[in-house]
């Protein structure tokens, strides 16, 4: 889920949250109820008796209550597990080539692929995140390309020098990765 995404609906619900308990506290404190709000004076209870017993003799009701709850709370749940997913690869692990194994920091490795990409012949600016598990991680790498460079000697550079030294830095028989290429968008000037 794109962080604009959960800022968005996390401040729809806090927004509505803060209005419902806002007007909850005033109205409790004595303060004349809103014109939208259900009840109409502090003494006056959430749910009264007829509105709670209102639907116990149809047959629907407790049903429709419990799966409306039910697919809330996996809502909640779904939305909790996307923002505690880890989106970046922690560490890399590194065959030693000895029968052990050394933990390579993932954002090292990020650092040092993206260094070597924007060194490219065209490159303005390389980025690069890994995702993936520790065994089989997988590159996500963005090129700011000069105007006067060809994508595909771009790609090429790119696959024979910066990928292939962290495979062979790491010890990884592969590394898939996907590339986006994008070109750098230049001001128009005034020419007088």
């Amino acid at each position: 889920m794109p962080a604009t995404v959960n800022r968005v609906l996390l401040g729809l619900v806090g927004l509505v949250l803060l209005a419902l308990g806002g007007s909850v506290l005033a109205v409790g404190l004595g303060a004349p109820a809103p014109s939208w709000w259900i009840h109409r004076g502090r003494d006056d209870v959430l749910l009264s008796d007829a509105e709670r017993t209102r639907w116990r003799d149809s047959g629907w009701w407790w049903p429709v209550v419990i799966a409306a709850l039910a697919v809330l709370l996996l809502l909640a749940l779904w939305w909790l597990a996307s923002v505690l997913r880890r989106r970046r690869l922690a560490e890399v692990l590194v065959d030693t080539g000895d029968g052990e194994s050394a933990v390579l920091r993932g954002r090292a490795l990020e650092d040092a692929l993206a260094q070597e990409a924007g060194r490219l012949d065209g490159v303005d600016r390389a980025a690069v995140r890994l995702t993936g598990r520790r065994l089989a991680p997988r590159a996500r790498v963005r090129l700011r390309l000069q105007p006067h460079v060809d994508p595909g000697a771009a790609l090429d550079g790119l696959a024979a020098h910066a990928l292939a030294h962290a495979r062979g830095a790491a010890g990884l028989t592969s590394l898939p990765t996907e590339v986006r290429l994008s070109g750098v968008k230049h001001r128009a000037e005034r020419v007088s």
